[in-house]
């Protein structure tokens, strides 16, 4: 009996032994500070935004929309790995993490504090400070955008900028892709929790705008052309003589206008500005002088307008159209 006493509380004490064992391993690890931090970087990396958005500490300020607080809205993290733990005088620990950002190495520094521990066992953890940061977004001659191929609608006046949340860190890519216009990518990465980063999207006509601007246009004069008149109605272009006219006038278009498309002045509005072009008119002369008769074979130039919009369906409307 007693040599059966002594095997059980030696293996009592190991029982216990290896529970206490356990229990600092995992207030090292999984429970630790690090450990936490971990958990959060990890929910960002599997682009698990629910989770790390549900985490103790992280708090979203009332002060800017969470549209880019989901899933679709985070970029790749990886290579993730903890560099530090220091632990301050108040108890608050700064951890600090290393990890790549599509292919570029950086550092956070996350504070964190201990607020518990579950059945007085294991430490519980919050953010001392929410790991979320701001980017201020200013779209110019749109309200709409891109980040990280998640469409928004910026709710700013025109040139003022936008607040947005995002999650620290990460990789946030902002353009602009529509029918007609377009916008270069702007990479902004976001690697401090609390930051503000403000971004630029300039939004342009793109080739198709252009282009079909451009067809419209040749219509347009082509159909002018066709008018066997000196002042072909409702054109840019016409010609008118002291003399009498001889023979029915005939009209070509020598140059179009090179067409360019820039920003109107109200958001959504956008010009082809004043262009110079050229039709050819061959008609004949009578000198009401002498009664001779001269032909006339000469490019006649012009200019020409638009003012242009894009309707809610995605389509060019020309507003005006003038010399």
């Amino acid at each position: 009996m007693r040599r059966a006493l002594i095997s059980w509380l030696i293996a009592l004490a190991l029982l216990i032994g290896a529970f206490v064992v356990t229990i600092v391993m995992l207030n090292g690890t999984v429970y630790s500070a690090g450990g936490f931090v971990n958990s959060y970087l990890d929910a960002l990396s599997r682009q698990d935004a629910t989770t790390a958005r549900e985490m103790p500490g992280v708090v979203a300020s009332p002060d800017a929309a969470a549209d880019l607080l989901t899933d679709d809205a985070l970029g790749a993290l990886s290579k993730i790995r903890q560099v530090r733990d220091v632990a301050g005088s108040d108890g608050t620990h700064t951890v600090t993490y290393e990890y790549s950002l599509n292919g570029q190495v950086s550092e956070t520094d996350f504070q964190v504090k201990q607020t518990g521990a579950i059945f007085g066992l294991f430490h519980t953890w919050s953010f001392a400070t929410s790991p979320l940061a701001t980017v201020s977004v200013t779209v110019l001659h749109d309200q709409r955008f891109r980040a990280n191929d998640v469409a928004l609608t910026s709710t700013a006046a025109k040139g003022a900028s936008a607040s947005y949340l995002v999650f620290a860190p990460g990789l946030y890519t902002f353009d602009h892709k529509s029918t007609f216009l377009e916008a270069d990518p702007v990479p902004a990465a976001v690697t401090e929790p609390g930051s503000v980063t403000a971004v630029q999207v300039n939004v342009q006509a793109n080739p198709l705008f252009v282009t079909q601007v451009s067809t419209e246009l040749k219509d347009y004069l082509a159909t002018c052309a066709k008018q066997e008149v000196l002042l072909p109605t409702g054109c840019p272009f016409g010609k008118s003589f002291d003399n009498r006219v001889d023979s029915t006038p005939k009209w070509t278009i020598a140059e179009y206008p090179a067409v360019q498309i820039i920003p109107g002045s109200k958001v959504g509005s956008w010009l082809m500005p004043e262009t110079d072009a050229a039709a050819h008119l061959k008609v004949n002369v009578q000198s009401l002088y002498d009664g001779s008769i001269s032909k006339y074979d000469k490019d006649v130039s012009f200019s020409v307008s638009y003012g242009i919009t894009i309707t809610d369906k995605d389509e060019l409307t020309i507003n005006s159209l003038g010399d």
